[in-house]
């Protein structure tokens, strides 16, 4: 089934609110083997919502729309498709009902204006809204499938998944395919390496299509696997995926909902490890990570932010010697910040950054993305010296990427060469 996404909003067009919904809703019909081949964008305006629901609905088998579903007067999303197929709105009472005895609940006041809300094409099913009182509601015409939700994207999530991806599967006339679905995970190889390793991979297997996304500083490889034959749709699957380790096994570092995060605290749980780490360019930004990880405090004793050199010599013990002789981004000066925030911790193992993000600070001998990251046990201390091409924020989170990895790589016995 093909499938077109309409985003409607002047806020979308303006650039002050961005579309994720379109991008969230494509991801999950596409990982239920639904393809979306075109995604509009269009302001509060009737005529481009009426040209952008023309479009999709000559070439889509079904329009999923979002937005324009309020109270407001800019809010004519519901109205402008009721004219497109010349269809009057009526006053659904049960929902007004509702409305009001939600309104009530939470004292509210009820105004006029929140009536529209209640209003919809005649003959549209309404879609539960769990979490707002912007109802949904699809309609089916011309042998399509329209269904419409609102455009806050908490609303808009729950209502794909509870009303619009079961409104497609019941209304939808397709033959039942079993799906099956593998995101691999690499981190170290460019985009285009990673084509160019696969060129001469056999990847064309019945039913299965791959996609590659990058999601910097990682790169993603999608397998879909189709077919009307559930076990058949694995065995293809199993068959790439074994294909595409093979040439990039080294590169991989997880994978579906793995992060490079979560399996660094799973290791170091694992195998009862203590660490601290001490950041200088990456402002924290490893700890914030690891910290997202639930049950951090039972392997992450500290993390600091050591930005100025008095910090450097204060906490972390460096001598002003080793800065004024090899400065404050050296290899010299990233092992004592791993060595010394280990001690001060009384940690396993200590991790430290240290590095010029951009734009200024750059000289000949070390240039902007100049990086050192160290990692240190107590007896033995490995760093690695880098040269990032990007501006600062992209310094920073492919910094805080490779010195996770590093600590990956240590603890599941790894060389930290390769």
């Amino acid at each position: 089934m093909k499938i077109g996404i309409l985003a409607i909003g002047t806020e979308l067009t303006g650039g002050t609110t961005q579309d994720t919904n379109s991008s969230f809703i494509s991801h999950e019909l596409n990982a239920r083997g639904w393809s979306v081949s075109t995604i509009i964008i269009v302001a509060d305006d009737e005529s481009a919502i009426r040209k952008g629901l023309d479009y999709l609905m000559a070439i889509s088998d079904a329009v999923i729309v979002t937005g324009g579903l309020g109270p407001t007067a800019d809010d004519i999303t519901t109205a402008s498709i009721a004219k497109t197929f010349g269809l009057n709105l009526c006053t659904d009472e049960a929902v007004l009902n509702q409305m009001k005895e939600r309104f009530e609940k939470y004292r509210i006041k009820w105004i006029p204006n929140n009536i529209k809300q209640a209003m919809f094409p005649d003959g549209a099913v309404t879609i539960p809204n769990p979490i707002g009182t912007a109802r949904g509601f699809f309609l089916r015409k011309n042998g399509k499938i329209v269904t419409v939700i609102p455009g806050v994207p908490s609303e808009a999530k729950k209502m794909l998944f509870e009303g619009v991806i079961p409104v497609l599967k019941r209304e939808s006339r397709e033959a039942r395919q079993y799906i099956a679905k593998r995101t691999i995970k690499l981190f170290g190889l460019m985009e285009a390496k990673i084509d160019q390793i696969l060129s001469d991979v056999d990847l064309k297997i019945p039913g299965v299509s791959i996609g590659f996304y990058p999601h910097f500083p990682e790169n993603h490889i999608v397998i879909t696997s189709k077919n009307l034959v559930e076990s058949m749709a694995e065995e293809n699957l199993q068959m790439a995926e074994k294909r595409i380790e093979e040439k990039l096994g080294k590169y991989i570092f997880g994978y579906d909902n793995d992060t490079l995060e979560g399996l660094v605290a799973s290791l170091l749980k694992n195998r009862a490890l203590t660490l601290s780490v001490a950041e200088s360019c990456t402002g924290g930004l490893v700890t914030d990570r690891l910290t997202n990880i639930p049950g951090s405090s039972t392997f992450l004793d500290r993390g600091v932010v050591v930005y100025s050199n008095n910090s450097k010599t204060e906490l972390l013990g460096v001598p002003v010697q080793t800065l004024n002789k090899f400065g404050a981004v050296s290899e010299e000066t990233a092992i004592l910040m791993a060595e010394g925030v280990r001690k001060l911790g009384k940690t396993d193992l200590g991790l430290a950054i240290t590095g010029i993000a951009g734009p200024a600070g750059g000289t000949t001998e070390k240039p902007v993305g100049t990086v050192f990251i160290a990692l240190t046990d107590g007896e033995s201390t490995i760093c690695r010296n880098f040269l990032f091409g990007w501006e600062r924020k992209r310094v920073k989170k492919i910094s805080s990427q490779w010195a996770l990895e590093m600590l990956r790589k240590f603890l599941i016995g790894s060389s930290l060469n390769d």
